[in-house]
């Protein structure tokens, strides 16, 4: 009987609740606000608020698709106009449009892996053949601002709990379908609504792949007057146009013109219901396309000049103070003070182990939910490289504040091909090429054990295997294996001249034990065996015609990396020191090697000083340390002086001069070197002892690209030498 009764009054509620919902306000019509989606040019719905603000007009539920979803999910949970514009105005497009941290915060085995191998050329190898990434961005960074935005990281957000109705579109990608989210977890919502297919991964909500709502509905009026039964729309429309004949020319073009036609069409059918008593807003965004986001305040401006146009259509939807107060007062966000965390789950994970995730966690029970610390621990989460996302919820159960980690393992892994390529020319020894490949297969045993088998052909070709295996839960200790055989011509010179050139193949053996050292990097003891055979190809008759040295020895090495960029980096440091002893070989040998760089606005200042020498004996020509190529004394070839004891000392000033388009980072830079080095002993450019300081000096324009490292340059010393270089990719 209590459960009958408990059902009775339950229904009896709804149903109050309905026909109060359906009852419109006796002194007023019941307006629906429509934001449609246009990328960054749906900062223009920010000036059109503060027009609304000002009139002080009341909406009664507010539909909004891609970038209109954004903004109507931020007002619909307290954020006022002003305070949107200043969210957008700081926000670092650029950098959340890169899932990736600061180079500095990425997992050091990652960190060899992504250098060594095109960061995008990830393919996963399943049993079911060779899968992709579902986009160039997984969006952690996107979700992370909008859980910010909404004050996720205060509590959890779900749409049908928001004070204000709304309804956010997206596009079921396995189906077409138009799908309509009233309810559930609010950021998710956000974040499908905006996946631009291609660029942003399909967002998983409720077992569907969802992209842009812009491919079904940009400007869903017909959401509206379903949401809150609208007697008034009030539409803003700020989709890109069609792009002129002459504009389409190129594949990227011609795809955004068939999105841009697919959208047109569903916005003129959509435009169409409109009724002659709804206000329809189209703000003049001139040449702002849909990924400037950096002139989110010249958008908001025109988006505020635009509803000011029409300011006496709206200022008749207008009411009181004291009436639109208490319309706003539900609105209006709660300043909650940041959770202090009781628990912290973390989602189940099918290869990895959870003891990776914790390891990267700041946040201990007991802390406050700071926004820094929990954004830094899902980027270095993220860091590890095992991941197509990660995110958090703040939950609340039985009066306890759970933070709930969601690390998302790649669905394409974690078994995965990677590729690499680099093209070199210079006006010495002519051009060179090289094509790598390597299958890495991940996550072996539960430790996190790894297997590397690599591949290369062109100039420089052979094979490699390494295994990697850790030997506790959180990777602190590990013990690795290596194994390759390496072919790559070595020139070697005289008087400037190339006098020969010998084929070097290197076969060795190396057995590790080390530690990872938190983030920053790592250290290594172990043993190595090496075989080195030189065969002469071209050259003097003069020189040997073969060389055939076998040794062994202790080898110890620090690595510690905190530059925060994969190459070209604008910030940080890093240091490698090495050491190797061989008994057989008579010799012992030291590298050594620091770098650090600053940037002050859109100049970089980069410094260097490297040393490789013997600190037991001399080096042989078999080992020897070199000098010559880009910024190792960029006059000179590479590899042009050979010989022990070498000392370089560089610095470079370099300006940005451009960046690549939002989803792929990188830049150009136009830059000026200036080296020095001092050799010890000669073994090649004999002609050079008793220089006390070589010099070099270098301008070049160059930086970091979606292909890897890419420099074009001229290369001059008053010693003689002078180099005209260019290189792209990875070497």
């Amino acid at each position: 009987m209590p459960q009958i009764l408990r059902l009775l009054t339950t229904a009896l509620l709804v149903l109050a609740l309905g026909a109060q919902a359906a009852e419109t306000p006796p002194d007023r019509p019941r307006i629906g606000l429509v934001l449609g989606g246009g990328g960054a040019r749906g900062s223009a719905h920010i000036g059109v608020l503060e027009v609304l603000e000002e009139l002080r007009i009341p909406v009664d539920c507010v539909s909004g698709t891609s970038m209109g979803a954004l903004v109507a999910s931020a007002y619909a949970s307290g954020l006022s106009p002003a305070q949107m514009r200043t969210a957008m105005g700081e926000a670092d497009w650029d950098n959340m449009f890169t899932d990736m941290p600061d180079f500095s915060d990425v997992n050091y085995r990652f960190k060899q892996i992504l250098r060594r191998y095109v960061p995008g050329s990830e393919v996963g190898v399943t049993d079911g053949g060779v899968r992709f990434p579902s986009g160039v961005v997984d969006g952690v960074k996107i979700k992370l601002f909008f859980n910010r935005l909404v004050g996720a990281n205060k509590g959890e957000r779900e749409i049908e709990k928001l004070p204000l109705p709304i309804a956010l579109i997206a596009t079921d990608i396995a189906t077409g379908e138009r799908v309509v989210m009233r309810d559930g977890n609010l950021t998710t919502a956000m974040r499908a609504s905006m996946s631009v297919p291609g660029m942003l991964a399909p967002a998983i909500r409720d077992g569907r792949k969802l992209v842009d709502g812009g491919l079904v509905d940009n400007v869903p009026i017909s959401e509206a007057r379903d949401l809150c039964k609208a007697d008034i729309v009030i539409a803003i429309n700020v989709g890109s146009p069609l792009l002129k004949a002459d504009q389409v020319n190129s594949l990227l073009s011609i795809s955004a013109q068939m999105v841009n036609i697919l959208t047109e069409q569903n916005v003129t059918r959509s435009l169409a219901t409109l009724k002659p008593t709804d206000i329809y807003i189209q703000p003049d965004l001139g040449t702002i396309t849909a990924t400037d986001f950096g002139r989110s305040a010249e958008a908001a401006d025109r988006g505020h000049a635009a509803a000011l146009a029409v300011k006496d259509q709206l200022a008749k939807l207008g009411t009181t103070p004291e009436k639109y107060a208490h319309w706003r007062e539900p609105i209006d966000r709660v300043n909650l003070p940041s959770p202090i965390i009781d628990e912290i789950q973390i989602a189940k994970l099918e290869h990895v182990n959870p003891a990776m995730v914790e390891r990267q966690l700041t946040i201990a029970p007991g802390d406050p939910l700071r926004t820094s610390r929990i954004d830094s621990d899902v980027l270095r989460i993220y860091g590890d490289g095992f991941y197509q996302g990660v995110d958090y919820q703040v939950l609340n159960e039985r009066e306890r504040d759970i933070l709930r980690v969601l690390p998302v393992e790649k669905s394409w892994g974690p078994d995965y091909l990677r590729f690499a390529l680099n093209l070199e020319t210079n006006s010495s020894h002519g051009s060179s090429f090289g094509l790598r490949a390597a299958y890495q297969k991940t996550w072996i045993n539960e430790l996190g054990g790894e297997f590397l088998a690599t591949a290369g052909i062109g100039n420089t070709y052979g094979i490699g295997l390494n295994f990697y295996q850790p030997l506790d839960p959180k990777q602190r200790i590990f013990v690795e294996a290596t194994a390759s055989t390496v072919s790559s011509p070595l020139n070697i010179y005289q008087d400037n001249k190339r006098v020969a050139q010998y084929k070097l193949t290197n076969t060795g053996a190396t057995l590790w034990g080390g530690t990872n050292i938190g983030i920053l990097g790592q250290a290594r003891l172990g043993w190595t065996t090496q075989k080195r055979t030189f065969d002469r190809d071209i050259g003097s008759s003069l020189l040997p015609e073969s060389l055939d040295k076998s040794y062994s020895g202790v080898k110890a090495s620090l690595s510690l990396d905190q530059l925060n960029r994969l190459y070209f980096a604008t910030d940080g440091w890093a240091t490698r020191l090495q050491y190797f002893d061989s008994n057989d070989a008579g010799f012992a040998r030291v590298d050594a090697d620091v770098e650090a760089a600053h940037s002050i606005g859109r100049t970089v200042l980069t410094g260097r000083i490297n040393y490789a020498g013997a600190t037991r004996g001399q080096l042989p020509i078999y080992d020897s340390a070199s000098l010559g190529g880009f910024l190792n004394m960029s006059a000179f070839s590479r590899g042009q002086i050979l010989g022990d004891n070498i000392t370089y000392a560089g610095v470079q000033a370099e300006r940005i001069i451009g960046t690549f388009p939002i989803g792929l980072r990188g830049d150009m830079r136009l830059g000026f070197a200036l080296e020095g080095a001092h050799v010890g002993t000669y073994y090649t450019e004999t002609n050079l002892r008793g220089t006390s300081i070589l010099n070099s000096a270098a301008i070049y324009l160059g930086g970091e690209t979606p292909f890897g490292p890419a420099y074009l340059g001229y290369g001059y010393s008053t010693n003689g030498m002078q180099n005209l270089f260019l290189s792209i990719g990875i070497p």
